[in-house]
């Protein structure tokens, strides 16, 4: 078991933040000046220049954006993909298909959860939130579920359940196990089942409370709205910019498609339809509208809906291949693919077929294009997470491995790690008998997990088990899984704002803690019952 270490001033401020951001969101009010003045509150405690402690207000939320950045990146360039899909109206024709098995928002629900575990089990939930939100969450709003019901299930089902339990990969197992001196495989079998539990009582809560009531009729509509989330005119209305999907709700949701045109061609021919008056303005040339021949206009719109039907196909098997290069990465003569390493090749992935649909959109303008929707990425996805910087600055103070830069600490200086200091304090104060037991290991791995990495608080969770279990007669193995469940459900991505929670609420383009509201109910239900399990069966 870890020494105890000699709690500081500092240690006490940075509990008095921890409280004050709780607290505040307990209110739902925005954390950030708490954050950042609790960020100050340690550095000057800790220092006891005045300084530093303004220093650290900034390299906090520069260290967070350091280690983040990655997710930022994600978001800004899936973003730009779907923009340059949205030219083509690639982005409607490419979710048709999944209309047959997401035929409602109650199944696209359960259909989210279900593909996003899968996928996430083999190759963790950072190469799986991209691809789901690509592909899928358009089809799930398309269907009727809310974005907040498609961010959930998301949440619930990657960074929850298949993150907590890592039952392939097993990283997080193998880290708790040496740390409590419990054989590994047992640590993952156990892990795998609770997490199966907090994962079915935290999804049956969340559409029995959140999704049940919101479900809409499947339509065009939905999806056209969510494609402008924030987005108005200047007389306040919501901005409509799906291209496609703003055609099919003018024109209804059923139908074929080539039956549609022709009767719009045909309309046109009749000097009835809607293309009798199109005018067409370019990209460039100062935004002077070009009135186009009805010859021309069926043209390009025959070689517009010619490469929407070639990017709706390539777009998902381009995703396709990804995920089977990471599973067989020794087909292109590579390494394992896991983590960092497969978001950055669906990024790049991303990133190429949005260049090759906005070229495919007219040769015209393509460079300006492309950028401008890198830039307009960018912005989304800072508008969506960039106030999440200055609070992940504040609880990067608390880990040793960060908090260096931000409290200005020499090279080679000894560094606080006032958050698992703090923990191993507490520890000692837990009665002797195995429920407070298990509770008091499983409230220790939430708080450690408070700052974001759900993984981080593994090795204090893991020695606190190996050391407690023999006192209340439980196995090691036990104790650590459920340490490792309060943990990774708490900071991989399900309880807190600044965890990777925000790259899947960046995808359904929800606010972060609305998220975080909506799932802390069952999520907090589901780990005790799961707690519960863990002792009665152990």
């Amino acid at each position: 078991m870890h020494s105890i270490a000699v709690l500081t001033p500092a240690h006490f401020w940075y509990l008095a933040g921890v409280v004050a951001i709780i607290a505040t969101m307990i209110f739902r009010a925005n954390v950030v000046v708490p954050a950042i003045l609790a960020t100050f509150a340690v550095a000057f405690a800790w220092s006891g220049k005045l300084l530093v402690g303004f220093q650290a207000i900034f390299m906090g939320s520069l260290t967070a954006a350091h280690e983040l950045f990655n997710i930022f990146l994600v978001i800004a360039l899936m973003t730009a993909l779907l923009n340059g899909l949205r030219e083509l109206g690639a982005d409607v024709r490419m979710v048709r298909p999944f209309k047959r098995i997401m035929f409602n928002g109650h199944a696209a629900f359960f259909i989210l959860a279900l593909i996003t575990y899968l996928i996430s089990l083999f190759f963790w939930p950072t190469p799986a939130v991209p691809l789901v939100g690509a592909i899928l969450i358009p089809a799930a709003v398309y269907a009727g579920l809310p974005p907040l019901g498609a961010a959930a299930a998301i949440a619930i089902a990657g960074q929850g359940m298949a993150l907590s339990s890592d039952y392939v990969i097993k990283v997080a197992p193998g880290i708790s196990a040496r740390a409590a001196g419990a054989d590994m495989l047992a640590v993952a079998n156990t892990a795998f089942g609770l997490s199966l539990i907090v994962g079915f009582v935290a999804l049956g809560m969340t559409w029995f409370f959140v999704v049940r009531g919101r479900v809409k009729a499947p339509s065009a509509a939905n999806l056209s709205v969510w494609e402008t989330q924030g987005r108005v005119t200047a007389d306040g209305e919501p901005e409509h910019q799906g291209s496609f999907a703003k055609v099919e709700l003018a024109r209804g949701t059923s139908g074929n498609l080539a039956a549609e045109h022709e009767g719009a061609c045909s309309a046109h021919r009749e000097g009835e339809g809607a293309l009798a008056a199109m005018s067409i303005a370019p990209m460039a040339q100062g935004g002077a509208a070009l009135q186009m021949s009805p010859l021309a206009a069926d043209v390009l719109l025959d070689r517009r809906e010619l490469w929407s039907k070639v990017f709706a196909l390539a777009t998902p098997l381009a995703f396709l291949a990804v995920v089977v290069v990471m599973m067989r990465p020794d087909m292109v003569g590579s390494g394992a693919i896991r983590g960092g390493d497969a978001a950055a090749l669906i990024g790049g992935m991303a990133a190429v077929l949005m260049m090759l649909a906005t070229l495919s959109h007219g040769r015209k303008g393509f460079l300006d294009r492309t950028a401008e929707h890198i830039i307009e990425g960018f912005v989304f996805a800072f508008k969506a997470m960039g106030a999440v910087l200055p609070i992940a600055g504040f609880f990067f103070v608390g880990d040793a491995s960060t908090a260096g830069p931000i409290l200005g600490a020499a090279a080679g200086a000894h560094v606080p790690s006032f958050l698992f200091e703090l923990v191993q304090a507490c520890s000692q104060v837990i009665p002797q008998n195995p429920l407070f037991v298990s509770f008091g290991v499983l409230l220790m791995g939430m708080i450690t997990g408070i700052d974001g990495s759900g993984f981080a608080g593994l090795p204090l969770t893991g020695s606190l088990s190996g050391a407690l279990a023999p006192m209340v007669h439980l196995p090691a193995a036990t104790l650590a899984a459920i340490g490792q469940m309060g943990a990774v459900w708490t900071g991989g991505g399900t309880l807190v704002a600044w965890s990777s929670l925000i790259a899947v609420t960046g995808f359904a383009r929800v606010p972060v803690l609305d998220a975080v509201r909506a799932l802390f109910l069952p999520v907090v239900c589901g780990l005790v019952i799961a707690t519960l399990a863990a002792v009665m069966f152990a």
